[in-house]
């Protein structure tokens, strides 16, 4: 019998098993918050949608959408460079680019109603900002499904007491 399965039958729980405690507590922590915040977010959305005017004068504008593309540049850069080194980051910085460039589709198109500029704005959404941001997504769920993930055999062993008797 190893130290390991001696351990576990004496009531101590194994490394393996604390590890996976502490995932699926870590998991469950922030489906909670995730939950909260986006119940939280329904009568805000609700009360911006009764009180906000529909024309508003902005200063800065030229400085908010220069650091807009800017932003959206440096995540770029960063998802082609950690792409060229082969790093697993690439997965965060892809996923953070596809989400600026929906972002910014949406503005574009949405900031431009009622003027002649919509119809530009809607063709570079419709054919290269989201197009990229789905390809970038699609590559992200292909690189997330070959990741190594724990086995349903580790997860379920560790919700099984140990038995004194074996």
């Amino acid at each position: 019998m190893s130290d390991a399965q001696a351990s576990t039958q004496e009531g101590a729980v194994s490394p393996a098993a604390d590890l996976l405690d502490r995932i699926r507590r870590h998991r469950r922590h922030t489906l909670e918050l995730l939950t909260v915040c986006a119940l939280g977010l329904v009568p805000w959305t609700v009360l911006l949608a009764m009180t906000l005017p529909s024309v508003y004068e902005v200063r800065q504008w030229r400085v908010t959408w220069v650091g807009f593309d800017a932003l959206l540049m440096v995540a770029m850069a960063a998802t082609a460079l950690l792409g060229w080194l082969r790093h697993r980051a690439v997965i965060v910085s892809a996923t953070a680019t596809a989400v600026l460039l929906i972002c910014d589709a949406w503005f574009d198109v949405s900031l431009a109603f009622g003027t002649a500029g919509v119809w530009l704005s809607a063709v570079l959404a419709a054919c290269v900002e989201l197009p990229l941001a789905f390809y970038l997504i699609r590559r992200v769920m292909g690189m997330l499904s070959l990741a190594q993930w724990p086995t349903a055999k580790i997860a379920d062993s560790s919700r099984q007491p140990a038995r004194p008797d074996a």
